[in-house]
């Protein structure tokens, strides 16, 4: 009896090795579906882009303001975009100074001249940012990491 005993033993501890390995693999795993649902549905995005301004683009002022893309904050939390960045296909670069975006919010970068707000911040360019046929909006973090892209068009 104390050999089909150790034998017992011996199955039930292989059975446990083995759904521990099994466990051990599918862990990662699991965390590595999360990371990529999460860069699906980032906590801060690219919600629109107006690339075309209305109207007679004649860069006036108000056209150039007329020209914007919105980022929207999609968490219950506020967060400070100091030291991201907002880039087009050409590398234009915007970078984010002191800038609290509550929950839930939305805030616009507008290309021209103005005065910044909660709301809406200006990149004080004197021509057009975003190509009306065809670019990328890149939104990236204050490590470089890409948080968001929003692609119109195709490029030649």
């Amino acid at each position: 009896m104390s050999s089909a005993s150790s034998s017992v033993r011996r199955i039930a501890a292989t059975v446990l090795a083995a759904g521990a390995v099994v466990s051990a693999v599918a862990l990662p795993a699991a965390a590595h579906d999360g990371d990529r649902h999460q860069q699906r549905h980032p906590r801060v995005e690219i919600s629109r882009v107006q690339a075309d301004s209305p109207g007679r683009e004649d860069r006036s002022n108000r056209s150039l303001n007329a020209e914007w893309v919105e980022i929207t904050n999609t968490t219950r939390d506020a967060v400070n975009l100091r030291g991201w960045t907002l880039r087009d296909s050409d590398g234009n670069r915007y970078r984010f100074d002191n800038v609290r975006i509550a929950r839930h919010a939305t805030i616009r970068i507008h290309s021209g001249n103005g005065r910044d707000t909660r709301t809406d911040l200006f990149q004080d360019r004197r021509d057009y940012v975003w190509d009306n046929r065809a670019d990328t909006a890149t939104l990236r973090d204050d490590r470089g990491r890409t948080v968001d892209t929003e692609s119109w068009g195709r490029r030649r």
